[in-house]
């Protein structure tokens, strides 16, 4: 998994701090770690949009003014429900033999035999949370889907894994991640077109 360097300030928590923090062009955020004290921090609110919106996950080294870094991984972040800016966001620090759980995007490979007979591919979950040791953390989970014939999915227990060796796929066993979806019937056309006509 790639590792992207993101400069953080610490910060003191007063009165309308957070506010004068997102005026200024900064996010306001909070580090933690296991039996450690949390520790305030602000961010670039462009730097860390363009963490949050892109396709793949990363491991972060938060820089800090001294030139310290420490690894992490982003836990939550808070949009504003009107402008879908980002209003707060917590980084989980981790030791490299430490294991974490980390959401990895879902991609697809092979042409289904079910896509080739007129279906479509229905994605259920795009990101799947693997848990394992940080460095042994892919940037996509590849899943091949050359024999899904049409009416069909895999399931997250249907995943192999034999390529991602000590890492484990927590989100139930029994989801389907992707389906290929049939073609509508001649039944279900008919009665739709019976619908336009009534209505």
């Amino acid at each position: 998994m790639e590792t992207i360097v993101l400069g953080v300030q610490p910060r003191t928590i007063a009165k309308n701090g957070a506010s004068k923090l997102r005026s200024n062009g900064e996010v306001p955020g909070v580090i933690y770690h296991k039996g450690e004290e949390t520790i305030p921090v602000s961010v670039n609110e462009i730097a860390l949009t363009k963490l949050v919106h892109t396709p793949e996950s990363h491991i972060i080294d938060l820089q800090f003014p001294d030139g310290k870094i420490k690894r992490s991984v982003i836990k939550d972040v808070q949009f504003d429900p009107v402008s879908d800016r980002i209003i707060h966001t917590d980084f989980q620090l981790f030791s490299a033999d430490e294991i974490v759980e980390l959401e990895v995007p879902v991609t697809v490979t092979g042409n289904s035999i079910g896509v080739e007979k007129g279906g479509k591919i229905l994605i259920s979950l795009h990101t799947l949370t693997l848990k394992g040791k940080p460095d042994e953390m892919p940037d996509h989970l590849f899943i091949d889907v050359t024999s899904l014939e049409i009416g069909h999915s895999i399931h997250v227990r249907e995943i192999p894994m034999d390529n991602y060796p000590g890492l484990t796929i927590m989100d139930d066993p029994a989801t389907p991640v992707i389906t290929v979806q049939g073609a509508k019937t001649e039944t279900e056309e008919t009665g739709e077109a019976a619908e336009t006509t009534a209505g």
